[in-house]
């Protein structure tokens, strides 16, 4: 049975923050799921990037989706609108907390590990890594520079730079380090020019 995922999207989010974990993940077999905070399931991205998520957020409730038994991960976009935007939500806290609480993933990029996590308390103890500058809004966790950084069940990283090791680091938590190799191999990972 595949592991089963959810991305949310809201309002300003950073498009290359949530498509490329999606795209990664499916490639890797993961059962992914996007959810639209608000009444539409059409979300603009911080750069005018319409995307149609799979349902909205009641449309998820509806189906148990708001249970964090039924998830294996939640991923959690970046974008500062985005972020501020998923913090306003009491019920992706509410889910976002419950997975955490359960031992199982959760994965934030950008803003969203400081705008987010820290006020749900998820990286209370934690190491973890942000978008530059923004780890002076958290505290009790231990920031490092790194572009991914995991701890436990909690997978932070920086920005739409590092969204590709983000989605890598995801697969080899969620999935298998062997499963991550293979998708790092076939997007073509880590290729640099010079």
């Amino acid at each position: 049975m595949p592991k089963k995922a959810i991305v949310f999207l809201a309002e300003g989010f950073e498009e290359v923050e949530a498509v490329t974990p999606v795209d990664y993940l499916r490639r890797a077999g993961v059962d992914v799921t996007t959810a639209a905070l608000g009444g539409s399931r059409t979300v603009r991205g911080a750069h005018g990037m319409e995307i149609n998520a799979d349902l909205t957020f009641a449309e998820l409730s509806k189906k148990g989706g708001a249970d964090a038994g039924f998830w294996d991960a939640v991923i959690l976009p970046g974008g500062g609108a985005g972020a501020k935007n998923l913090a306003a939500s009491g019920e992706t806290g509410a889910l976002v907390r419950a997975v955490a609480a359960s031992g199982k993933l959760v994965a934030a990029i950008c803003a969203s590990p400081a705008v987010v996590l820290a006020p749900l308390g998820v990286l209370e103890g934690r190491k973890f890594t942000c978008y530059p500058g923004m780890e002076k809004e958290v505290s009790g966790a231990a920031w490092a520079p790194d572009p991914v950084v995991a701890d436990g069940n909690i997978i932070t990283s920086r920005g739409a730079g590092t969204a590709g090791a983000f989605a890598l680091a995801v697969i080899g938590k969620l999935v298998s380090e062997a499963e991550k190799k293979k998708i790092a191999g076939q997007v073509v990972a880590g290729f640099q020019t010079t």
